[in-house]
C-alpha cells in the first residue's frame, strides 16, 4: 500500500504558477498511491489573497481529477469571501479504500500576537484494509509560532490517545444505523503532514515521544526504513525565493509501533517542481 504526503502550496509551483493539473500528474507518476494526503488546498481565495489561485473550488477539482479515489475534505480555514461564497483552506485525504468513518479536528491555536498565524486541523479516516481498519490522518501545523505548534502536537497526542483507547474497550455495534451506533476503531495508525518543524526539534520529539499506558507510539517511517540515512530535504529544495536558500525537512510520515515493521521504503521525489514541496511517499506490505 501506498501512502503520499504532499504539501501542494494550492497547486502553486517553484516557477510560480497554479496548475492542479499538473499536481494530479505529478501524482498519477508517483502510481497513484492508495492514500494521498495533501495540505494547503484552497478554495474561493483570489490571487491577491493566494499567489495565483482564481477562486476555484480545490478540493472539488481534486476530486473530479483523481475519480477512482473518495475524496475527503478538512477545511481548518472558512471565512466570508462574499454573500454566497467562502474562503476555506485546509487539508484533504483521497483514498481507493472504503471509508468506515471521517472525524475532523480543529487544533490549538493559542493567542500569538507577535506572529501571523492561522487556524489549523487534523483530518481523519478509518479505512478497510487487508489488516484491518487503520487510522490515517493528516495535518500541516502552524509554522510562524513555536506556541501554536507545541500546543497543536499536545493535541495530536492526546488524539491518538482517545483514538487507541475508544478502539480497545469499543461496545458493540448495534446495527442501528444512528449516531450514537458504536463506530470501528483502530489502533494502527498512520500520521501524515507538514509539521513545519525539522527530525531534532523539540515538537518532533515530543511527538514521537512514549505513551504512559497502552497507547503504541509514533515512529518516523524514514527512520525505520532507513535509520542510517539523513532525513531528505522536503520544503524549498527548487523555490528558493520564499525560502532564502534554506530548504527544510518539514514533512512526514509517522506510523504506529505495530506498522514500523512494515514500512518497505521511503521516498522523496526530489525533482518535482509543482509546489514548494516535494512529495514524500511511503510502501507499506499489509498482507495479513
Amino acid at each position: 500500500m501506498r501512502v503520499l504526503t504532499w504539501n501542494i502550496q494550492w497547486g502553486r509551483g517553484a516557477d510560480g504558477r497554479v496548475d492542479l493539473d499538473r499536481v494530479v500528474g505529478e501524482i498519477e507518476c508517483l502510481g497513484t498511491p492508495e492514500i494521498i494526503c495533501l495540505q494547503e488546498v484552497a478554495d474561493g481565495f483570489s490571487a491577491t489573497e493566494l499567489a495565483g489561485c482564481d477562486g476555484r473550488d480545490q478540493f472539488a477539482a481534486l476530486a473530479r481529477r483523481l475519480p477512482r479515489h473518495r475524496a475527503v475534505a478538512g477545511v481548518a480555514t472558512d471565512m466570508a469571501a462574499s454573500a454566497r461564497r467562502r474562503r476555506r483552506f485546509g487539508n484533504m485525504i483521497l483514498t481507493r479504500l472504503p471509508i468506515e468513518s471521517v472525524r475532523r479536528h480543529l487544533l490549538p491555536w493559542p493567542a500569538d500576537p507577535a506572529v501571523r498565524s492561522m487556524q489549523r486541523m487534523a483530518l481523519e479516516v478509518i479505512i478497510d484494509t487487508a489488516i484491518g481498519p487503520l487510522r490515517v490522518m493528516t495535518t500541516h501545523l502552524e509554522y510562524y509560532s513555536a506556541r501554536q505548534r507545541a500546543a497543536q502536537v499536545e493535541c495530536l497526542r492526546a488524539l491518538h490517545a482517545d483514538a487507541a483507547d475508544h478502539a480497545r474497550r469499543a461496545r458493540p455495534r448495534s446495527g442501528s444505523g444512528g449516531p450514537y451506533d458504536a463506530a470501528i476503531g483502530a489502533t494502527a495508525a498512520i500520521l501524515t503532514g507538514d509539521f513545519n518543524c525539522g527530525p531534532r526539534s523539540p515538537e518532533r520529539t515530543r511527538l514521537v515521544a512514549p505513551f504512559d499506558d497502552a497507547t503504541p507510539s509514533w515512529r518516523d517511517a524514514w527512520e525505520a526504513a532507513c535509520p542510517a540515512v539523513e532525513h531528505p530535504l522536503t520544503a524549498g529544495v527548487h523555490d528558493r525565493v520564499q525560502w532564502n536558500d534554506q530548504p527544510q525537512s518539514f514533512d512526514t510520515v509517522f506510523v504506529t509501533e505495530d506498522l514500523a515493521g512494515r514500512v518497505r521504503a521511503v521516498a522523496v521525489d526530489a525533482a518535482c517542481i509543482a509546489s514548494d514541496h516535494q512529495p514524500l511517499i511511503v510502501d507499506l506490505e499489509m498482507h495479513a
